[in-house]
């Protein structure tokens, strides 16, 4: 793929890429949801352990890749905490429906 030329065809390439990555949490979310299924209180649900290792390997992965990992490991941490937020509703949610 050429580089492209214009500020306009730098824009359109950030949405192609955009809308790649809103189908891919689409499907992260999908599987954080089955995850809370699977666990029985906040902290399994934060898991600081899990979030260091995960946060580890994007920043490896990232490095690799030739993007900052600095960049990765902010975007990375951002992405798991509103996904925590996200769990920790769901998880609320199964306790309100077991409750009733």
């Amino acid at each position: 793929m050429s580089d492209p030329e214009s500020l306009a065809q730098v824009r359109s390439r950030i949405d192609a890429i955009d809308a790649d990555l809103v189908r891919l949490l689409a499907d992260r979310q999908q599987l954080v949801r089955m995850a809370a299924t699977h666990k029985t209180d906040e902290h399994a649900v934060r898991a600081p352990t899990r979030v260091e290792q995960v946060v580890a390997l994007a920043r490896e992965r990232a490095a690799a890749a030739g993007l900052a990992p600095a960049v990765a490991e902010s975007v990375w941490r951002a992405m798991i905490g509103a996904f925590i937020e996200l769990e920790l509703a769901e998880q609320a949610a199964i306790r309100d429906r077991v409750a009733t």
